[in-house]
């Protein structure tokens, strides 16, 4: 066990914990955070999907003891009311089927939005393609992704 410092959600957190731990179970188990999902465990699936320094990371892959003073962004900490524009690109578009996959997916969507303002379809697909949906709403994550770009 050791003593590490984090920063998630804009918020400095201390704990004594293994830093091997994997970031996903720090989120979910240590801090309450439970938006964050648990898919597949080997960084496949996308359910996990934070960012890190705004880039969208597979938290199930993350040792915390690797993160240092990089920020940890949840998708609890995407907004306070769920207004970021992503998140309302989502609702607009009637995206989530079951919604397990929708956290992961909103973070994927928007760290990708935060490096390319107007993505080009092949630019969407490739950067959305490491994220599963079980319910197959690609296309409708599609439209969302386009509305967030017309509507910034």
């Amino acid at each position: 066990m050791e003593r590490l410092s984090i920063s998630v959600n804009e918020d400095s957190i201390t704990l004594e914990i293994d830093p091997q731990t994997p970031l996903l179970w720090v989120l979910r188990d240590h801090l309450s955070l439970r938006g964050t999902k648990y898919g597949c465990g080997m960084g496949l699936c996308g359910a996990c999907t934070v960012h890190l320094d705004g880039i969208a990371i597979r938290s199930c892959l993350m040792p915390i003891g690797s993160l240092g003073a990089k920020k940890i962004t949840t998708i609890e900490g995407l907004s306070e009311n769920g207004t970021h524009l992503v998140q309302l690109a989502w609702i607009a578009e009637s995206v989530p089927q079951c919604g397990y996959c929708q956290p992961g997916q909103i973070m994927q969507a928007a760290s990708l939005l935060s490096q390319i303002k107007q993505p080009t379809d092949e630019q969407i697909d490739a950067a959305m393609s490491g994220n599963i949906c079980r319910c197959g709403t690609y296309q409708r994550i599609r439209r969302a992704i386009k509305w967030a770009v017309a509507h910034s």
